[in-house]
């Protein structure tokens, strides 16, 4: 497992190299933004690890260069503990954020949960939901209507709550799975945060969100995705 590490302290890049070298994994450095890009073009590491105040580029504008091509996971791990710092992170493509200082343990349990993010394309489905193709292998969802084709747009975040239920369709996925899977055991009372992603989902694949069809609540448990087959079962 390949990992980018981007930081302009040099006392943190050294720590982390040698830290997570033991564990096994590869690891690559870049004191910069623009050198974060590069590397990353040049090397396609699995995961990022990327500080937001670096020089040339900061780390928001890395993130968005980097998701201009790549769906690897994206952790930032930031001095700046502000909410709409994390929200502007999180918008822009990150996966994970980690406030600094930080323990060894929280940091290895949150790579754990990232390096079992990476898609297995063989067995990625395609999935109808009424006018809305979603193709996880590819990372495409299209709306069709009106003899028009439209690509619709999701955050990673989003993406990673979508293929947990596509992967269990039909099926109650709880709340505590869903967070557990995209955001670690840490998070598991995050309810909010989940409802928030799954009302954007909504709000982008439902005809009606406010009465969905597809992306279901199960009260006080869960969600449960039901394609289209699926609906015509229950209606039988």
């Amino acid at each position: 497992m390949k990992i980018l590490i981007a930081d302009d302290d040099p006392q943190i890049l050294r720590a982390l190299r040698i830290t997570l070298t033991a564990k096994g994994y590869e690891i690559i450095t870049a004191i910069n933004g623009a050198e974060a890009i590069a590397l990353a073009i040049d090397r396609h590491p699995d995961i990022y690890m990327l500080d937001l105040g670096m020089p040339q580029l900061d780390g928001i504008e890395v993130i968005a260069g980097i998701r201009g091509w790549s769906t690897a996971p994206i952790l930032v791990v930031s001095g700046r503990t502000g909410a709409a710092d994390k929200v502007e992170a999180l918008d822009a493509g990150a996966d994970d954020y980690v406030t600094k200082p930080f323990s060894i343990e929280e940091l290895l349990a949150r790579i754990r949960a990232l390096t079992r993010r990476v898609p297995q394309h063989e067995s990625d489905p395609t999935v109808t939901l009424g006018d809305v193709t979603i193709d996880l292998s590819s990372r495409n969802v299209v709306k069709s209507g009106r003899g028009q084709t439209q690509r619709v747009r999701l955050t990673p975040t989003e993406w990673q709550v979508l293929e947990v239920l596509i992967r269990n369709p039909g099926k109650l996925v709880t709340r505590q799975t869903l967070l557990t899977e995209i955001w670690g055991s840490e998070h598991i009372t995050d309810t909010g945060y989940l409802r928030l992603y799954v009302a954007q989902l909504r709000k982008k694949l439902e005809p009606n969100p406010g009465t969905p069809r597809y992306l279901i609540t199960e009260a006080g448990m869960g969600y449960r995705l039901l394609t289209d087959q699926d609906n015509l079962r229950n209606m039988d």
